[in-house]
Order: C-alpha cells, then sequence, then structure tokens
C-alpha cells in the first residue's frame, strides 16, 4: 500500500468511529470495529488503561480488607486476612538474577512511562491528544510503579511466587503490547514519517522496544517463580551446624542492590567501628556463598578426575570454580575501559566551547553532563572491579587452604618429610595469598591492546601520522619492561627458595628452643638463619633494585613519548593547539596506567604460576594408601590384627625395605609385646599396622577400632580436658576413669586450674611423663578395639609405670586387643604373646618362658635386665620394713595436702585471669602510634633520611609541573615561540624529570631494604635473648607470622607504598593548584572537600586498623593449627579424625576470612566515596572555568586544568587509600616492635664476671634454700630445697612424675631464675655469670632427644669445635658407630626435619654422643636413657661410669638400676627435698626410696 492512501484510523488521535461505514455487510462490519478497537491509537491506550485499572483495583480492594479488618478483629484474632500480603514464614531466602531481572525491567518501564508522560504534556502539538496521552502514560507508570513496589513486598516476606493478579496482568499486557507493536510496524510500513505525529512516532519505538520486555515479563508470569529461594532454618542447620545461630550474618548477604551498589552494607560496622574499637565478636560472620566449606566441596567437586591426565590440576580446578566470578570481573573492567577515554575527548571541545564567541550555556551544561556521567560509570566501574577481585581472591585463598590442610592429613610419611613442614605452612601462607593477589592484574593483560588501541586511536584523530610515534615510544617501553620481568621471575623464584629455607630453620629453632638454651646454642642457630636472611636479602634488593629502575623508566615513560609525539608532529608540520595537547598529554598519562601495569601484572602472573606449580607439585604428591591396611569394624573370628607376608618401606619411590613380617597374628583381646635393642623396627612394626608405611607386597587386615599413642607425645594446645576428650562429648564417669588409671589425679589437684589448665604448644608445661599420661588417657578416653602403644611406660616413674600396667593396660583395658612396644623386660611375664625385633624383622614370638628357654635376643634382653636389677634386689633389705615405708606423693597424707595444696588452690582463684599460659594476643588498639613511624622512616639513616625523600619527591613534581606549564606556553594562540625552540625546551625538561625520577628511585629502594634489614636483625636478636618463658606462653604461629608475612610487607609493600604515597600527595597539590590557580571560585570547595576528605579517612581508620590488626591475629591460629596437625598427623589418622579436625580448620580460616571480606569492603566503601566527591568537585571547577569569560581563563590553561584535573577523581581516592594502606600495613612494624622490645633473659657473657677458665674445676653443687616458680603469679614448684653435692659425686634424683625433677635441672641451668635462694658452683653464685658462660661449661642430656635438620656431624659437633677422629670416637663410645659407618654419607648422612629418619632411641644415643665430645665437668641427664632398652641402657651406664669417672652427674631417672650405684639418691616430692642419703642406707630405714625399690623389684611378680 502507497503511504499516501494510508487509512485515517491508523493515524488519528481520535477516538470517534468515523471510519466505520454502517452501511458494510455484517462481517465487513465486524472486521472494521476489530480494527478501530485493537489498532487505533485512542482505543488501544482506553483497552491498556482498562487493563491497568481492573489490575490497581483489585489490589486497592484487597489492601481496604485487609485494612478494615485489622481495625475490626480483635488482637488475639487469628484470621489469616490480618496476616501479610504475602505470608511470612520462619525461613531466610537467597535473592536470585530471576527476581532481580524482572525487578529491573518493571522499574526501567516505570521510568520510561513517566519520561513519555512529561514529554507528552511538553512535546505534543494537538491539546486533545495531549491529555489523552499523558494520562495514559501517566496510567502506566504508576501500574509499573506499583508492580515494583509489589515485588519488593514479595522479596521482604520471603514469597517464592508471583500472585496470581500480578501473573494476570503481566500476561493481558503481552497481549496489548502486540496490539501496539503490530500498528506500529503497519504506521512504519504505510505512513510517511513527515506527516506522523511526533508523539505517535516516540510511541511506535518505544512500542518496539517494549515488546520484548514485555513477553520477558510474560514468561516470568508463566513460570511464576519469584526467584526468591525460600532457606528453612531447620534444613540450613542441618546442613551446616550453628550457621544460623550466627545471629551476626554479614548485612552483604540480604541488602538490596542499591545497598551493594553504593556499599551501604558496610554502615553499620564502620559505625560500630567509629564509637568504639571493634573486638571480634563485633565483625559479622562471611555471607554463606563465601565460607571456607562451601568453598572446599566446590573445589573438591571441581578436582580434575585421574582419567583427564590433568598437567596443572590447581589452575584447571580453579578454572572452572570461578570462571563466572572470573567473567564478571572481565565485564566490569570493559566497561570502565570503555568510559576512561571519554575525559580526554572533551577537552578539545571544552577548549572550543570557551574560545568561541557564538557557545550556548545549554552546550557547556551538556558538556559537563557527558563529564559528570562518565565519570561516575567509571568510579563504580573501577570499585566494583576492586571489590569483586578482591573477593574472587579470598575465595580462591580460602579454598586452598582448606585443600592444602585436607591434604596435609593424607600425605605420606616420604612425601611429609620431603615437603616439611615450614615449606607446607609456606603453601597455606604465601602461595594461596600470591594466587589471590592475581585476581587483581589478571584482566589488565588481555587488556592492553584494547587500551593502547584506543588510546592511539584518539591520538591519530587529533594529530594524524604522528600517532605511530607514540605507539614507537609505547613499544620501546613495552619491550623493555617485558626483558626486565622475565629476569625479576628468577628472582622471585630465588626469594621464595630462600624464604622457604629461613622459615624452616626459624620453625626449627622455635620448635627446640629449650634444647639451643640448654647448650647455648642461641648464635650458631642465629647465624644459621642470618645467613639465610642474607641470601633472602640479597635477592630482594635484586629484585628491588630491578623493579626502581622499571619503575624509574615507567614513570618518565610518559613524558619521553610525549616528546617524541611532538617532536614528530613538529617535523611534519602538524598545528599544534592546547585542545589536541592537552588531549594527548591526558590519553598518554592514561596510557601510563597499561604501560605501568602490564609489567607489574606479569610480575603477580609470574609469582602466582611459580606458587601453581608449587601447589600442583603438593596437591598431586603420593598419598598414605588408604587401602594397605583393611580395615573393618565389627567383623567375625577371633583375629584383630594380621600381617601376612608383609614388606614395608618408609620411602614410597625406592622401595628398601624396612620392614619385613612373613606372619604375625594377635587375636582378640590378647595382649601381645613388642621387644628388642634400639632402631630394631619396633616403632616401623605399630606404623605398618596403621597403614602409615608404604606396604611394598603383602596383607595387612585390622579387625575394630585403632587406639594409638605415640612414642614421641603430641599434645594440642588445649586444656587436659580437650585432649582427653579429643573431640568426644563428655562421659564424666568414664572421663574420671581414664584419669584414674592414667594415674593423672594427683597431678590434676596439683594445678592450680585441674583438668581446665590450659596446655602450652607442643604441651610445653607439662614434663615428659604428664604428657605420655595424658596421651594416655586420650586413648583409654577413646574406647576402641585395639590399642597400640608405643613405649608408654618410658617416661614415667618406677611407681606410676606399676600402676599404669596393672590398672590400666591389664585393668581399664583387659578386654582389648594391645600390642605394646616396650624396653621394660619385667613387664613382660603377664602378657600373651612377645615379640622380639631385629633389624626390621621378628625374630622370636612366643611366652615369656618359652622365649627364655630358646636363649638368643630375649635371653639376651632379659640378661641385660637382670644384671641391673640385681642391684636393686641385693639392696632390697628389711623386708616388711621396706613394705610399710610410706608410699610416693601419689597417696599423699592429708595433713600435707591441706598445708601445701590449699594455698595455691586459692590463690589460684584470684590468680586465675592473670595465670593463662597462652596469653591472648598483645594487639595495639585506635590509631597507629606516631613513634611506630618514627621508629620505621628514621631506622636507617635517621631524619636525614626523611629530609632527602621528601627533596626527591618535590623535585619529581616540580619537574613535571615545569614540563606541562611549559606545554600551555608554547601552544597559547599568541606564543611567540618557534616550535622548534618549543621541542628543545621540553626535552631538555624532560631529560631532567628522567634524571629526578631514577635517582629517586633507586634512592628509596636502598633506603627500604637498609630498613627491612635493621627491622629483622633487631626482632631476630630479641627473640634469641628472650627467656624461655616467653616460648613457653607465646604459640609458634604468632612468632611465624611475624617472621614471615610481617617481614614480608616491610621488605617490599611498605618501601613501595610509601614511596607512591609521596608521589600522590604531591601530585594531588599540584592538581589543586593548578586547577584553583585557573578557576579560583574552587578555593572555596577545597575547604569542604579537604574536610570531607579527612572526616572520611578518620571515620574509615578508625575500622579499617581494627579489621588490619584482628586480621593478622586470626591468621596466625591457621597456620599454629597446621603446624601442630602435621606434627600429630599418625595420631590423628589413628583415630580417624581427620574430618573433626578438618573443620577445625575452617571454622578458623572462616574466622580469619571474614576479616578479609570486610576489610576489602571497607576499603571501597572509602574510595568510591572519594573518588565520586572529586567527581563533584572536577564538575564544579570545569563549570567556573568555561562560564566564566575567556578573557579571564585562557583556553590553553582550561586544557591544562582539565588534564590534570581529569585524575583528580581517581587520585584522590588512591593517595587516601594508600594512606590508608601504609597505615595498615605500619601494623606490622607495630607488631615486629613488639618482638623488638621482648624482656630479656640475663646477658650471655658479662665481661668482669667471665668465670675461669677451667670452672667448674671441682664440680661441687651447693643449693641454699632454692625457691622457684614458673612465672610471677603461678604457685612455687621447688619449695626451698637445700643440698651440697660434692664434686665428682654421682647423684641420682627420683620422684613422681611432675615433681619437681626437671624443674631442678632447668633452675641450675637458668632456663627459670630462682625466684628465692641460691646456687653456687665451685665457690661462684651461677646467678652472677653469664648464661652462656654457665651453660656451655654444663653438659646435658635432655629429656626428649632433640635433632636438627642436617648430618650426623652437624648434629654432634654443630659448632665445629672436634676432629674428625673425636667425633667416631664418642660414636664408638655411644654405640652409634656401626650405625653411622654403614650408611654410604658416613658423618654427612643426613638427618631429616626433627630427626625422623633415626629412631627415638639412636636420636637419644646421638645427643649422648654431643656429650661425649663437650667432656664438661658437670653432667646431667634427664631420663636420659628413657627410649632405650635394658641392655643399650646398661652399656650407656658403663660408658659414663668409666668416662665420667672423675665428673659430677646428676641423672634423673625411672629405672631403679640407673640410679642404685649412685653416689647418693635424691628423692623429690610435691617440690621439697624429701630424702638425700647414700641408696644403701635409705633402704635401711622406711623411706619414699625403699617403696619405690620394692615396687620396681616386685612389679613383674
Amino acid at each position: 500500500m502507497s503511504p499516501s492512501f494510508s487509512p485515517s484510523w491508523l493515524t488519528s488521535p481520535s477516538c470517534s468511529t468515523l471510519d466505520i461505514d454502517s452501511s458494510s455487510p455484517t462481517a465487513l462490519l465486524i472486521v472494521q470495529w476489530l480494527r478501530f478497537i485493537f489498532l487505533s491509537p485512542c482505543p488501544q491506550r482506553v483497552l491498556l488503561s482498562a487493563v491497568d485499572s481492573i489490575f490497581l483495583l483489585s489490589l486497592l480492594a484487597f489492601a481496604a480488607a485487609k485494612l478494615y479488618s485489622r481495625f475490626t478483629s480483635n488482637a488475639t484474632s487469628n484470621s489469616t486476612i490480618t496476616k501479610p500480603l504475602l505470608q511470612e514464614k520462619d525461613s531466610d531466602y537467597k535473592v536470585t538474577f530471576w527476581f532481580k531481572l524482572p525487578l529491573l525491567v518493571t522499574t526501567l518501564l516505570a521510568i520510561a512511562y513517566t519520561v513519555l508522560s512529561i514529554l507528552a504534556f511538553t512535546q505534543t502539538s494537538l491539546p486533545s491528544w495531549k491529555l489523552i496521552e499523558a494520562l495514559f502514560r501517566l496510567f502506566q507508570a504508576v501500574s509499573n510503579i506499583v508492580v515494583a513496589i509489589l515485588m519488593v513486598h514479595e522479596k521482604k516476606f520471603k514469597a517464592s511466587k508471583h500472585p496470581l493478579s500480578l501473573r494476570i496482568y503481566w500476561i493481558a499486557n503481552l497481549v496489548v503490547s502486540c496490539l501496539f507493536a503490530t500498528s506500529a510496524i503497519v504506521r512504519l510500513i504505510t505512513v510517511d514519517v513527515v506527516k506522523l505525529e511526533l508523539s505517535l512516532r516516540v510511541d511506535d519505538i518505544f512500542s518496539l522496544v517494549n515488546l520484548p520486555l514485555s513477553a520477558f515479563l510474560f514468561l516470568v508470569a508463566m513460570k511464576g517463580s519469584t526467584g526468591i529461594q525460600v532457606i528453612r532454618i531447620s534444613d540450613v542447620v542441618t546442613t551446616y551446624q550453628s550457621l544460623y545461630t550466627d545471629r551476626t550474618l554479614s548485612p552483604y548477604a540480604y541488602s538490596s542492590f542499591f545497598s551493594k551498589t553504593v556499599w551501604l552494607w558496610m554502615n553499620p560496622l564502620l559505625n560500630k567501628g567509629y564509637k568504639t574499637s571493634l573486638k571480634l565478636e563485633d565483625v559479622p560472620s562471611l555471607p554463606i556463598d563465601f565460607r571456607a566449606e562451601k568453598m572446599s566441596e566446590l573445589f573438591h567437586s571441581n578436582w580434575p578426575k585421574p582419567e583427564e591426565n590433568s598437567k596443572h590440576p590447581v589452575g584447571l580446578t580453579l578454572l572452572r570454580c570461578f570462571w563466572k566470578h572470573i567473567a564478571f570481573t572481565g565485564f566490569l573492567a570493559v566497561i570502565r575501559l570503555g568510559v576512561m577515554y571519554i575525559g580526554p575527548m572533551l577537552i578539545q571541545s571544552f577548549v572550543d566551547f570557551t574560545s568561541r564567541k557564538d557557545s550556548t550555556p545549554y552546550e557547556g551544561l551538556v558538556l559537563i553532563l557527558i563529564l559528570y556521567l562518565a565519570k561516575s560509570t567509571e568510579v563504580l566501574s573501577l570499585h566494583h572491579f576492586n571489590f569483586h577481585s578482591q573477593k574472587l581472591g579470598m575465595l580462591i585463598r580460602s579454598s586452598l587452604i582448606t585443600s592444602v590442610y585436607k591434604k596435609g592429613l593424607r600425605l605420606s610419611s616420604s612425601s611429609r618429610q620431603a615437603h616439611g613442614t615450614g615449606q607446607i605452612v609456606n603453601h597455606m601462607s604465601v602461595d594461596a595469598q600470591q594466587l589471590a593477589d592475581l585476581m587483581m592484574q589478571f584482566h589488565p593483560i588481555w587488556l592492553m591492546p584494547l587500551q593502547v588501541t584506543a588510546a592511539l586511536v584518539l591520538i591519530y584523530s587529533n594529530i594524524g601520522v604522528s600517532a605511530f610515534a607514540a605507539l614507537l615510544g609505547s613499544s620501546i617501553v613495552f619491550v623493555f619492561t617485558l626483558i626486565r620481568t622475565k629476569r625479576t621471575n628468577s628472582y622471585q623464584f630465588m626469594i621464595m627458595k630462600s624464604r622457604d629455607l629461613r622459615m624452616k630453620a626459624t620453625n626449627e629453632l622455635l620448635n627446640n628452643m629449650r634444647v639451643i638454651k640448654f647448650q647455648a646454642w642461641e648464635e650458631y642457630f642465629g647465624n644459621k638463619i642470618g645467613k639465610f636472611r642474607e641470601a633472602e636479602h640479597g635477592w630482594i634488593g635484586k629484585f628491588l633494585y630491578y623493579f626502581a629502575v622499571n619503575m624509574g623508566v615507567l614513570g618518565s615513560a610518559p613524558l619521553l613519548v610525549t616528546v617524541l609525539t611532538f617532536g614528530s608532529a613538529t617535523l611534519l608540520g602538524v598545528p599544534l593547539n592546547a585542545g589536541s595537547v592537552f588531549t594527548i598529554t591526558s590519553v598518554i598519562k592514561i596510557l601510563q596506567e597499561p604501560v605501568r601495569t602490564f609489567p607489574q601484572a606479569l610480575i603477580v602472573i609470574s609469582q602466582a604460576m611459580i606458587s601453581l606449580g608449587r601447589l600442583n607439585e603438593f596437591l598431586t604428591s603420593k598419598e598414605m594408601d588408604e587401602g594397605a591396611v583393611e580395615r573393618v569394624e565389627g567383623c567375625d573370628g577371633d583375629t584383630a590384627v594380621e600381617i601376612k607376608d608383609g614388606q614395608f618401606s618408609w620411602d614410597d619411590a625406592d622401595g628398601n625395605v624396612a620392614l619385613r613380617v612373613e606372619e604375625m597374628k594377635i587375636k582378640k583381646g590378647d595382649h601381645a609385646a613388642v621387644v628388642g635393642t634400639v632402631g630394631s623396627g619396633k616403632s616401623s612394626l605399630l606404623a605398618s599396622v596403621l597403614g602409615e608405611m608404604f606396604k611394598i607386597s603383602g596383607k595387612v587386615r585390622v579387625c575394630g577400632s585403632i587406639a594409638y599413642v605415640a612414642q614421641t607425645s603430641w599434645i594440642q594446645n588445649a586444656t587436659i580436658q580437650d585432649n582427653i576428650l579429643f573431640g568426644l562429648p563428655m562421659n564424666r564417669e568414664k572421663y574420671r576413669e581414664a584419669i584414674r588409671v592414667c594415674c593423672l589425679e594427683k597431678d590434676l589437684e596439683m594445678m592450680e586450674h585441674g583438668d581446665q589448665t590450659e596446655i602450652g604448644e607442643r604441651g610445653i608445661n607439662l614434663s615428659g611423663g604428664q604428657k605420655q599420661r595424658v596421651q594416655l588417657a586420650r586413648a583409654v578416653y577413646q574406647d576402641c578395639d585395639i590399642y597400640l602403644l608405643d613405649d608408654v611406660l618410658s617416661a614415667v616413674d618406677a611407681q606410676t609405670g606399676s600402676f599404669i600396667f596393672k590398672e590400666c593396660i591389664m585393668g581399664a583395658l583387659k578386654n582389648k586387643t594391645i600390642l605394646l612396644v616396650t624396653h621394660q623386660v619385667d613387664f613382660l611375664h603377664n602378657v600373651d604373646c612377645i615379640m622380639v625385633m631385629r633389624e626390621g624383622k621378628i625374630v622370636q614370638s612366643g611366652k615369656y618362658d618359652e622365649l627364655l628357654k630358646a636363649g638368643l635376643d630375649f635371653g639376651a634382653l632379659v640378661a641385660a635386665h637382670e644384671s641391673s636389677m640385681g642391684i636393686a634386689e641385693s639392696s632390697d633389705t628389711g623386708g616388711e620394713n621396706s613394705a610399710q615405708s610410706p608410699k610416693l606423693a601419689r597417696i599423699p597424707s592429708k595433713e600435707k595436702e591441706n598445708a601445701d595444696e590449699k594455698q595455691p588452690q586459692e590463690q589460684s582463684k584470684s590468680d586465675k585471669a592473670s595465670a593463662k599460659l597462652i596469653e591472648d594476643e598483645e594487639r595495639e588498639t585506635g590509631r597507629v602510634n606516631l613513634k611506630v613511624y618514627k621508629h620505621y622512616f628514621t631506622e636507617a639513616f635517621g631524619w636525614w633520611g626523611v629530609v632527602l625523600m621528601l627533596a626527591m619527591s618535590l623535585a619529581w613534581i616540580l619537574s613535571f609541573l615545569a614540563s606541562d606549564y611549559w606545554l600551555a606556553i608554547g601552544t597559547a594562540e599568541d606564543s611567540a615561540f618557534p616550535p622548534s625552540t618549543f621541542i628543545i625546551v621540553y626535552a631538555c625538561i624532560a631529560g631532567l624529570v628522567c634524571t629526578v625520577v631514577m635517582t629517586r628511585s633507586l634512592l628509596f629502594t636502598y633506603w627500604g631494604l637498609k630498613t627491612s634489614q635493621s627491622f629483622f636483625s633487631g626482632m631476630l636478636e630479641s627473640i634469641l635473648h628472650a627467656p624461655m618463658s616467653f616460648f613457653d606462653t607465646t604459640p609458634s604461629g604468632r612468632i611465624l607470622s611475624r617472621v614471615s608475612t610481617d617481614i614480608l610487607w616491610v621488605d617490599i609493600s611498605i618501601p613501595m607504598l610509601v614511596n607512591f604515597v609521596m608521589i600522590t600527595y604531591f601530585s594531588v597539590i599540584s592538581i589543586l593548584i593548578v586547577t584553583c590557580q585557573n578557576a579560583w571560585e574552587t578555593v572555596f570547595l577545597l575547604i569542604p572537600l579537604f574536610w570531607l576528605n579527612n572526616w572520611y579517612r578518620k571515620y574509615y581508620l578508625a575500622s579499617s586498623r581494627e579489621l588490619t590488626r584482628l586480621d593478622s591475629i586470626t591468621k596466625a591460629p591457621v597456620i599454629h593449627h597446621f603446624s601442630e596437625t602435621i606434627a600429630g598427623v599418625m595420631t590423628i589418622r589413628g583415630f580417624r579424625k581427620q574430618t573433626a579436625f578438618c573443620q577445625e580448620n575452617i571454622d578458623k580460616v572462616n574466622a580469619s576470612l571474614r576479616m578479609d571480606f570486610h576489610n576489602n569492603g571497607a576499603n571501597e566503601w572509602l574510595c568510591f566515596r572519594l573518588d565520586y566527591m572529586g567527581v563533584v568537585f572536577l564538575c564544579i571547577a570545569t563549570s567556573f572555568m568555561i562560564f566564566l569569560p575567556s578573557a579571564i581563563i585562557k583556553p590553553e590553561y582550561v586544557g591544562l586544568s582539565l588534564s590534570y584535573g581529569l585524575a583528580l577523581s581517581s587520585l584522590l581516592a588512591f593517595t587516601i587509600s594508600m594512606t590508608c594502606s601504609v597505615e595498615n600495613k605500619m601494623v606490622s612494624v607495630e607488631r615486629i616492635k613488639q618482638f623488638t622490645n621482648l624482656p630479656s633473659e640475663a646477658p650471655w657473657k658479662i665481661a668482669d664476671k667471665t668465670p675461669p677458665q677451667n670452672w667448674p674445676s671441682q664440680g661441687t653443687i651447693v643449693l641454699s634454700n632454692l625457691q622457684v616458680r614458673y612465672r610471677p603469679n603461678t604457685p612455687l614448684v621447688l619449695k626451698g630445697i637445700s643440698l651440697t653435692i660434692e664434686g665428682g659425686e654421682k647423684i641420682g634424683v627420683v620422684g613422681r612424675t611432675g615433681s619437681g625433677k626437671s624443674t631442678l635441672i632447668q633452675v641450675l641451668f637458668r632456663l627459670i631464675e630462682p625466684s628465692a635462694g641460691k646456687i653456687t658452683v665451685d665457690g661462684i653464685n651461677i646467678c652472677t655469670v653469664g648464661l652462656h658462660d654457665l651453660r656451655s661449661r654444663f653438659g646435658i642430656i635432655p629429656q626428649e632427644p632433640v635433632l636438627f635438620q642436617g648430618t650426623v656431624r652437624s648434629n654432634v659437633d654443630p659448632l665445629g669445635l672436634y676432629s674428625e677422629e673425636e667425633i667416631w670416637k664418642s660414636l664408638e663410645r655411644c654405640q652409634l658407630k656401626d650405625v653411622v659407618a654403614a650408611k654410604p654419607e658416613k658423618l654427612e648422612a643426613p638427618v631429616v626435619d626433627g630427626g625422623d629418619n633415626w629412631s627415638v632411641g639412636q636420636r637419644q644415643l646421638l645427643c649422648l654422643g654431643r656429650i661425649m665430645l663437650k667432656r664438661s665437668k658437670i653432667l646431667f641427664m634427664d631420663e636420659a636413657t628413657a627410649s632405650v632398652d635394658s641392655q643399650t641402657d646398661a652399656v650407656i651406664q658403663k660408658i659414663i661410669r668409666e668416662d665420667f669417672a672423675d665428673r659430677t652427674i646428676i641423672s634423673i631417672a625411672h629405672r631403679i638400676p640407673t640410679v642404685m650405684d649412685c653416689d647418693r639418691v635424691l628423692v623429690i616430692d610435691a617440690g621439697y627435698a624429701k630424702e638425700y642419703d647414700k641408696p644403701s642406707r635409705l633402704l635401711e630405714r622406711p623411706s619414699l626410696f625403699g617403696a619405690l625399690v620394692k615396687e620396681y623389684s616386685n612389679r613383674s611378680a
């Protein structure tokens, strides 16, 4: 149909029926009417308005009925009509995209209809149509607003379905929208555009746009779902325990779209932080979707299947888990990129606007509005990009930490040794962090080409071909940074490697501090760590200098590129005016961002790739084979443990057989013992049953649950009760019985808080015997079927050992299957089966008498034991007398108990809080003290360093200002300078800028390196000098977090941040000077701008500082819990407690991440507000500039001001956030400072009090009223001991476990200083000499044999004082020469972390070897032979008697034969020296010692 013949009803705004011919046939008449009603503009509007009216009236009627019923019904009425429109339920909800999108569409429609209504009033020419159109549009707007309100109401009341009325309305709406669209299409085809009424033309376009939106709402109506997922609390509780009992869920989880857009959800927390210092409980918990348990499940479910054969499983898994998050942040980055260049594009327009005479205010307002919208979008997209990238980083960190932890629990023993605790801790703290940091730098890599292309197109549009000079300059800078970045990768790798070594050495130092102090080896270990640190610091130095040169080049690159660009433009004769010059400089400044961030992004990516590689290696390393041991619960048959043709190795790879078991069967309920000399494979046998060894061949079957008690005690840093319960619920009766049979009742009475006493890290405040018995009680309480007990009786005294054997092993566990490794031959009469081991094989097996008849190995062991027992037997005279001699401390007289115990217990009530062992971590509150800043800035070069840095920063900014002012002067319309002069001067200024930038960059690096090394040395020195009590009360995780994370910040981050802060402050000042100089009215804006900036900064920092401190404090427990888990992994796996420990790890990770999440939220909350203020300031300043006459402001200065002002919005926020980052990172300096000023123990050497070279020459020790307490607020441990030990005497110290025997040795070494009384050695008061002079003159074999990572030589002679011949001689004397000589490396044979590749007995012998070399005049032995068999013990005693005949020996022992040949015996009981005499004399009268001997000689009966 021709446009001229269009029907009038199609375009007529009238509602009259002029076009209908009533004379037509009926069928045609109906068609004409339908055509008119459905396709004519006026009836269409009436129709849609009718649909709207019915919908609104139905809602109104419903609301009226509701209100009426409210007023008429009683308060107690249960009528449903009085309830909310949409029923609220006892539930919570999750808002999905399906809810947000319809709400967004409805809101857009409401806005569009409102705008169309206004246009109809203002633009329509026909008066009659104006009213119809305007009212119709208004009706539509009201309907959509009501729908939007109804949807918000749905969200409030968690409705899962839309009301029926709304769904019918949306269906009807689509039908009418189709009619409108049909009319629009017909009009477009048939009606001439010129003849069409304007409002109808707009209406047609809108109808076509509205159709897909109505279709979408129709789909929503058909589906019916609101997109609100109702989560019933009862369901959630079953899924995640204690998730919703936590009422402090982060507001982010339920806040509105607008609240999330502008970070309003952070307001409650920031408000609280501003009013009071935030505490841990004030910080809300993480939203459910971000919690560690969710991340752990997600990571696990996306881990590649074995058949996928993935070479980079960690990277692939992370991509599968988080690709949506990565895509979303990429989308935000693209939006930002899109609006970033609008500002520079407007400079030319603004300059033209001010220089033209005919410009109108309307044009100016449009320009300012465009500028405002572009900058606002840029600010929003930038900060959402930052926030979501950090959130993504946090989720990645969470999933990696939980996965590394789970893997740590599954590692095979050789994998565990290969990685080492220090390295695995680094996987958790450093590698996970590197991958989290990657998220901020990931998108700049691929966005960079887009950014550069956009910039070059802009430059080309201004100066044509000269843009290629900019491309060439940028390319040169690019290639330079790429080449340089490659080199930094190797530096990064070396930094990580050397940091691993340093952390390993530090971990070893902290774990073995007691032994190191006993031996006076602090300087040796300090130097060892110092060497690792020097290597690490050297690599950090290379990396930072390299980085400084890069930053120097990048800092001056924009200027050099500008010189090149303008130079080529001048050569080509391209005219340069103020508009084009400042547009280009602005674009090149923006171009600086990708050029600057690209190498940085490459560094982060290279670090992340290294970390990914390390994590790939760790997470794919060999695991313990779960199928190696066939574990059956509640099986038939009478066999509990069975091994057939078993060959086992400690190494997964080489398969060296360490244990061979042809056949071993233990019946249910049998008690079997495993005996053998040191290193014969007894502990390995238990490990093979647990599945801890690599099974080469054979079959292992275990019937029932297993309890394992390790030879080296593993105690958690928790209360004694928590250690015994080990995750089981409390059963009072069972608990008391476990404590009784493990002989812990008396110990708990003596402890001030009983079973609520907190045990220090690695059980540091318990004696060896107490630790062993707490371990045993833990196993007894678990009530398992099979008990594997590894030498549990070695660390306890004779009487306690006897009690435990009778009451626990033969009593409480009499119906259990027990496999007991022991050196105490005297208990073996009572067991059902004895297995004798030699060189990793069971060489004999049978009952006691059978084996004795057979002779061989068992006969030798028994013979050695009986020869030592002979001494006790022969001394045991007085029969009946002895039998009635007093019992040792376990059953004290009521009088003594009342006298001694009541007082401390009463005292403990008042001191309960102050006597807590592991103090809560000290944290400063409020602002970081200015002294901390002074300390940091003046550490290296005093105040002169600060002055020099400020001067260099000022020179930097002044040189840049000079270059830009020269541009303004040179490009002015009335400029007198020829182009060649302009370029030459500009190039000279650029040369000066380059020199200043490079010099400043290198100086800053030197200053930062010097400062960090000074801090590290100070902290290491302070830790080495700290008293032993500091290590007893400070978890190693707390120290490790300072020497790892905090030092990392001080090494690299803080110097860089301080560098940036100085530049940004000077830059902001320069921008404000330039802007105010050209629009002086903006000076008045500066006051509110600065005031608001400062107020926001203070408001934010109050919370952010505390969140950063709490973040540091909550990170340490994650690492500490992990170190603790790795140490006790055999026990955890033995008891099958992996799930409980994983849950504990998840809880600790959640606690740490919630600080991280809210800290990031607070950061973006601040930056968004500051940037937005910058946008407003820029727009107001621009308004002043363009609306003032050009006589007052020259166009070239408008260009200069704008090129500076465009950077203001981002720079303001960057400056403040950098300042806040510095303050937050300064918390690290504050934390290091806390550990730099630790209370020190007495000096190591006192110049004028050095004892004679040969002291002690006699070895006479005199104790006078010696009183000792561990800390000022705790009870006395030794309560006034006075005695004399003559030179050359052999003194045996006996007493019940925990009576104070080991404390006596600690005080003689001054690990604990005496509270009262004095100790003299050869007439010299030991408290007057230097600690190293004292400790280096004494020899000690400590209770726990400690070996350090290194070689046999470095363990026997760490200080390198002795010849090889002397070392071999000492090894020969301590029975280890053959073992060491058999190893291919001889003295260089490796000793792994903790000496785990040597048996406990061999470790004890190596410790003896150290003493053999030292040949001290006074020797202390703290249960030195507890872990060796009687045969080896007898040999060691013989060696000591021969080699130390003229030495004073003080020996703490549990084996009576060990002390029987001593000159005198000291019996310590509850802190008193109860008996001190010759053994024979003590046995002649009723004595505690006599009772002990009697017990020992009778216990095997």
